[in-house]
């Protein structure tokens, strides 16, 4: 009998990736073969990925609102489709596992019309758009949160929540417990846009740093992620201002970051949620404003909702506002306490295990996949 071969498929951010990544160790742990078919933005998070194969597959966003940009993805994705079909044929993978973005949507659809078991996961508290065009072909759709919106009505699969699979070095960065802050000691602070950054940190954090009292900025530690064009201006300030501070596009170690932080500023990528709650850090959450789904809008109000958060929409996201947020929290350090507490009361840190039990469910006794 031959061990089964599940073939995950992703986007090439890392929103997409890590939960991908999470899902792989645990079925390489469990005995099985894994692949990943994704798009070429993955060179950047996929050298570390424990597939036994990496395949690239032509897909393309329908996001333009011009004619011929509608029919050069949509030609994108019917090619893709044919590459995944020929994939999938030669594989003969157990099941087939999406992970959402345009890139899931040829193996996905291939897989289903070749009869291959498909799941799809749905991080985001709102269904993505690619996730609602693969609904109905989903033999199960796992979610990360309990109650998401966007599902299409009827669908035929199962649809269970798993939570958000986890990658190994978030679990080991949740074993360090949050570092009270006391009054005088230096105040950790983790500046991420998500794993593409984002401009408005560069544009937002920095100013504000700049409004602190002298006694409050003397405290503080940076450690900020911003994009390349971003990059140098971010350092002249901080430099300027005098803080301690590190900023460099990409942190490969930012889940241990996020642990030794005493606040996080961020994104609300349903990833970086998740890494919050299972290492139990407190945050102020900007979502990405003007996304059709406000996906990560939903995520942050998961965390916010307990008190784990504070959820700032980018239109009151102001050097001002933050200057605030950051003197409160001076002041009443036990409220970053409370916050992280609550944060971590929302974790589930076994998510990986729950969404590999279910695809393996589907796997037939067998093995053997699909007929050529």
């Amino acid at each position: 009998m031959t061990a089964p071969l599940i073939l995950l498929t992703a986007g090439g951010t890392g929103g997409h990736l890590f939960p991908a990544e999470a899902l792989a160790n645990v079925l390489k742990a469990q005995g099985c073969r894994v692949a990943l078919a994704t798009d070429k933005r993955a060179n950047a998070y996929a050298g570390s990925f424990p597939a036994d194969e990496i395949v690239e597959i032509p897909s393309a966003t329908p996001s333009g609102r011009s004619v011929p940009q509608m029919a050069k993805a949509a030609l994108l994705l019917a090619q893709g489709t044919l590459k995944a079909a020929t994939l999938v044929r030669g594989m003969k993978p157990d099941a087939v596992v999406g992970f959402g973005g345009y890139p899931t949507v040829p193996p996905v659809i291939a897989a289903s019309l070749l009869k291959v078991p498909t799941v799809i996961h749905e991080a985001n508290g709102v269904m993505g758009r690619a996730n609602r065009l693969l609904a109905r072909r989903a033999t199960l759709i796992a979610t990360g949160f309990a109650d998401i919106k966007g599902i299409p009505a009827k669908v035929p699969g199962q649809v269970i929540q798993t939570g958000n699979p986890i990658r190994p070095a978030v679990l080991e960065a949740a074993k360090t417990p949050y570092p009270a802050l006391s009054a005088g000691d230096p105040f950790r602070l983790l500046v991420t846009g998500g794993s593409q950054g984002a401009r408005v940190m560069s544009d937002v954090v920095p100013p504000a740093i700049e409004l602190l009292p002298e006694e409050i900025r003397s405290r503080l530690v940076i450690t900020q992620q911003a994009r390349g064009e971003d990059l140098e201006r971010v350092r002249a300030h901080y430099q300027r201002l005098g803080v301690a501070f590190e900023a460099e596009p990409f942190f490969k170690d930012l889940p241990q970051r996020i642990a030794d932080a005493h606040l996080v500023i961020s994104r609300s990528g349903a990833s970086t949620v998740a890494e919050l709650a299972v290492i139990g850090r407190p945050s102020i959450l900007v979502p990405l404003p003007g996304s059709l789904d406000q996906d990560q809008a939903a995520n942050a109000r998961t965390l916010a909702d307990i008190g784990a958060a504070i959820l700032c929409p980018q239109s009151d996201f102001t050097p001002e506002r933050l200057a605030n947020e950051i003197r409160s929290y001076c002041q009443q350090p036990e409220r970053l306490t409370q916050a992280a507490a609550a944060a971590h009361s929302a974790s589930i840190t076994d998510a990986a295990e729950r969404l590999a039990k279910a695809v393996l469910q589907l796997v037939p006794a067998n093995h053997n996949g699909i007929s050529p």
